[in-house]
């Protein structure tokens, strides 16, 4: 989904895309299964781990563009993001979400 707020009015993130258990919907969702942020010039994602970390996030994929890398990071039992190499929500990994993408020139 994209387009979707994840907290609550007032203090919220909109990542660039994301994926919801069943039941989650409307314009504010408390979390998401999985977060999709592609970073830009100037961006902040790196800052909003703590954000997702404190709404239970549980998985989030970093996509940089500019070095044409995936980083996908999963939420754990320490309320700490760690790297991982394959996705625990959904059947894919770094690697192939990275072969997959058309890169910008």
């Amino acid at each position: 989904m994209g387009g979707v707020n994840v907290g609550e009015k007032g203090n919220y993130v909109i990542p660039d895309a994301s994926l919801h258990r069943p039941g989650a919907g409307g314009t504010y969702v408390p979390t998401a299964a999985l977060a999709i942020e592609i970073l830009s010039p100037g961006d902040d994602t790196w800052e909003k781990l703590p954000f997702y970390a404190r709404r239970g996030v549980e998985e989030l994929a970093i996509v940089d563009p500019r070095e044409r890398r995936v980083t996908w990071l999963a939420l754990g039992a320490d309320d700490e993001y760690r790297e991982v190499e394959r996705s625990r929500v959904i059947e894919l990994g770094c690697a192939e979400l990275a072969e997959r993408l058309e890169w910008p020139g």
